[in-house]
């Protein structure tokens, strides 16, 4: 509740003119609103810097949830050069050790690896959960993108915290500074984010941390990685899975438009809020760990009860990795959700395509967030219909740190 709107229930209370015609529920509302007032500013306080006012390249103010140029396709980004320095952030949460052992990954890759503060810390609990204070962590992403000798930026591991972020994030830094950011699970509240109010693509997409690259590197999901990046994948190439992870069709079809999403979990969480996810006009990606199908179920009826299926050109359902309830995580777990997609799906007349494999899975597949593609389900793949990395305008090149 605003301030404006406890003034108001306050005055309504004074003048004995509130709608229910009792000053006793007038005075319970005004309670309630103090109240939600002072959760509010205990939730802004919790290891959060203020609110800074807007400086040289802060852009304009965020639009409303809704508002705003969000159905315009992403503009690609700068391609990752090779031997190009590249920032480790951890935006989220941060395993010990798992920094440079990210590093390590990297430099045996030919790049220059620069490990950025925040992701070599963890906080203590109760925040135990964060890899840093939020202030930390805003700063390390900012500075990442801002350093013009960086060349991508690369997101250690999901968890939890990226959304504490959203608030604070200088869009108009990032906008001023296009560079690929690759990252997935937690990652999607800064994916949704970014696209929304910075307009370029970004990718969902394997992290040192959690998909094993640091240690045995995933073949899989290597070199459609590297050939996305480095802008060796371009209009008109299609993503298609390997032979051992074929995607089932549950509603046959062709369909164009921009592909947005990630996470379910947390593309439920932003709902109702100003980064919210953009669906129209959409191919709609979703992909989870560790949820049961009733809790699906609750998730995709909140986005349809939004208003976040209308306008939807098709789905790209990804791997729903160790469905809760199910005796193992093989695909006769992920056909127990087939089902349920087909419940909430098919009654648009979309196609949609799932058992993906980009997420919480090896291999894990690179997608370009936001640009547009074309879902062809018989062909079980994804064509790139504009750029996504510019070969021309290569970013980030020089030693590391």
């Amino acid at each position: 509740m605003r301030q404006t709107e406890a003034a108001r229930a306050a005055a309504r209370v004074e003048a004995g003119r509130d709608t229910d015609g009792t000053a006793d529920a007038s005075r319970r509302r005004l309670l309630l609103g103090a109240g939600a007032l002072g959760l509010a500013g205990l939730a802004g306080c919790a290891a959060r810097p203020a609110r800074r006012p807007p400086g040289p390249g802060a852009g304009p103010a965020m639009p409303p949830s809704g508002a705003g140029q969000g159905a315009v396709a992403a503009a690609p980004v700068p391609a990752l050069r090779a031997g190009a320095q590249i920032a480790i952030v951890a935006p989220a949460s941060a395993a010990p050790g798992a920094a440079d052992r990210a590093a390590i990954w990297l430099a045996s890759r030919g790049f220059a690896p620069v490990v950025m503060p925040a992701a070599r810390t963890r906080m203590p609990a109760p925040f135990d959960y964060l890899a840093g204070p939020d202030a930390a962590r805003l700063q390390d992403l900012h500075a990442a993108f801002s350093d013009p000798a960086i060349g991508a930026v690369w997101c250690l591991q999901g968890g939890f915290g990226s959304w504490r972020l959203l608030d604070q994030v200088d869009y108009g830094l990032l906008r001023a500074n296009p560079k690929p950011f690759i990252g997935y699970s937690d990652i999607t509240a800064l994916h949704l984010a970014i696209q929304r109010h910075a307009g370029f693509v970004t990718f969902h997409g394997p992290m040192p941390a959690q998909d094993g690259l640091g240690d045995a590197p995933d073949a899989g999901s290597e070199p459609e990685l590297w050939a996305m990046l480095g802008g060796q994948m371009g209009q008109g190439s299609w993503i298609e899975p390997p032979a051992d992870s074929p995607p089932v069709a549950l509603a046959p079809g062709v369909a164009t438009g921009r592909l947005v999403g990630g996470n379910l979990a947390l593309i439920g969480a932003l709902t109702g809020s100003r980064h919210a996810i953009d669906t129209r006009d959409a191919i709609l990606f979703i992909e989870d760990v560790n949820e049961a199908i009733p809790r699906i179920d609750r998730l995709l009826s909140q986005l349809r009860a939004a208003g976040k299926f209308a306008g939807l050109k098709g789905v790209l359902a990804g791997r729903f990795s160790r469905l809760l309830g199910q005796g193992s995580d093989d695909e006769s777990a992920q056909a127990a959700l087939y089902p349920l997609l087909q419940a909430h799906f098919q009654p648009l007349g979309i196609p949609v395509l799932a058992n993906w494999p980009s997420g919480h899975i090896e291999p894990n597949l690179t997608l370009p967030l936001g640009a547009t593609v074309t879902l062809d389900t018989a062909r079980a793949a994804l064509r790139l219909e504009q750029a996504v990395t510019l070969a021309g305008a290569p970013a980030g090149e020089g030693g590391g740190a």
